[in-house]
């Protein structure tokens, strides 16, 4: 085949689903247990995974402590910390990082980026979220959650701030002449002076240019401001489509926006998020899911559901259908997709559903999850996928040990990397520098 698959492993949480630090085997601590995140990290390396992709949470999630206590996602690394660890510890993955244009500012993570790109040897990658939980703004001098429009606003500025202190040096500026006394070429230098809406920021950034000229820009939004500002900006979009036909639909949907901003369709990876659990029949696999989804607690459930929601539906009738839901200033997307699966529904079952994983899940033996992916990369659902394992290490050494051998045999997924920076993997350029001349 001319196209194959590009996998990244969504690494933070551990795993997404709630019961999975009480699944038999599972290493309770993964969240803060390093030496297992680095052996889990060097197996994803040594399978030819594109990239290690850490999200992130600014706060803890709004549960009462009855229902907190029994989540796994309360305590984990910060991810730039994380990351630059695991960059000494390995040598080709990829190094996905998620930061927020809402809660920091600019120059901050165009400093952290740039650094991590360049203690990897070109391998950082940024997630751009607009942070979707309101909790959040309590931790940051705030009672406002800013609203929905104002976040994704502002995130399109701050993108442009970043990549422009990226550019602040030209890649040869630092000529070094010991004989001259001459560090830097100051015509190679960019003091970008931006005064925008949302930011301002003079500039130059203290740093080097990154190895890639920018870390890969990676963005998850899929409500319609979050659409196009992927289209505008986004090299790899963190897709959440549940099934292939609303896969194909979010695909051509924003690739067909990009033409039109002067931007090419193949330079956007498309990697929805895919949990899989693996078996030796289909049956058995199956097995396995229910087993896990049975570790769901429902305090943990029904605080999931209305996280996912933006609304308290803890006091309704676990039996009863869910009412109807207010629009959300948080996740959009996440509220949509709930509320369109609650059709026939108890709040009961809903909460199962959100306290597990809600979204696409790939069920099988290797052939037949192979034969699921095969069919979302030739039908132009995706461009690949964001592995989530259903619980650590086991899910993993699973889909390595077996999924990805299949996935090789059908030639759908590479057995050698062939560069060394995740813009090699990905099959994207290295952007020029809009200031300076290369």
């Amino acid at each position: 085949m001319s196209r194959q698959l590009h996998l990244g492993a969504f690494m933070r949480p551990i795993s997404i689903h709630t019961g999975a630090w009480r699944y038999p085997g599972a290493a309770s601590d993964a969240n803060f247990n390093f030496p297992l995140i680095r052996r889990l990290a060097q197996r994803l390396e040594a399978a030819k995974f594109d990239a290690f992709f850490m999200a992130d949470h600014l706060a803890v999630l709004n549960m009462p402590i009855d229902a907190l206590k029994r989540s796994h996602t309360v305590t984990s690394f910060e991810p730039l910390t994380l990351l630059s660890a695991l960059a000494m510890e390995t040598e080709r993955i990829g190094l996905i990082a998620t930061a927020s244009t809402t809660y920091d500012e600019p120059y901050h993570i165009a400093r952290r980026f740039a650094s991590l790109d360049h203690l990897s040897q070109g391998r950082a990658g940024w997630n751009v979220v607009t942070t979707g939980n309101p909790e959040t703004s309590h931790n940051f001098g705030s009672e406002v959650h800013l609203a929905h429009e104002t976040r994704y606003a502002r995130a399109r500025e701050f993108h442009e701030v970043v990549t422009g202190l990226w550019d602040s040096w030209a890649d040869d500026a630092f000529v070094r002449d010991v004989e001259s006394g001459v560090f830097f070429d100051p015509d190679k230098l960019h003091v970008l002076d931006h005064k925008g809406e949302f930011l301002s920021v003079r500039g130059p950034l203290n740093i080097a240019r990154p190895v890639q000229g920018w870390p890969v820009i990676v963005q998850a939004g899929a409500s319609e401001p979050g659409r196009q500002l992927a289209a505008e900006t986004a090299e790899v979009i963190f897709g959440s489509a549940d099934n292939l036909a609303r896969g194909k639909a979010f695909y051509a949907d924003v690739k067909g926006r990009m033409p039109a901003l002067g931007r090419d369709p193949d330079s956007l990876k498309i990697l929805p998020a895919a949990f899989v659990v693996v078996g030796d029949s289909d049956e058995e696999a199956w097995g396995k899911r229910a087993h896990l989804d049975s570790l769901v607690h429902y305090d943990s459930g029904i605080r999931s559901l209305s996280i996912a929601l933006d609304y308290d539906v803890s006091g309704f009738d676990p039996d009863g259908p869910l009412p109807e839901i207010p629009e959300s200033n948080a996740s959009r997307s996440g509220r949509d997709r709930m509320v369109e699966a609650a059709k026939g529904k108890t709040i009961r079952q809903l909460a199962a559903k959100a306290g597990s994983y809600a979204g696409l899940s790939f069920v099988g033996t290797p052939q037949t999850i192979a034969d699921g992916m095969e069919a979302w990369l030739e039908e132009r659902g995706s461009d690949g996928f964001n592995i989530m394992f259903p619980w650590l290490p086991g899910g993993l050494d699973d889909f390595v040990d077996r999924v990805v051998p299949e996935l090789q045999r059908r030639k759908l997924f590479r057995t050698e990397y062939e560069g060394t920076t995740l813009r090699d993997h990905l099959g994207l350029k290295r952007p020029a520098n809009q200031f300076l001349a290369e």
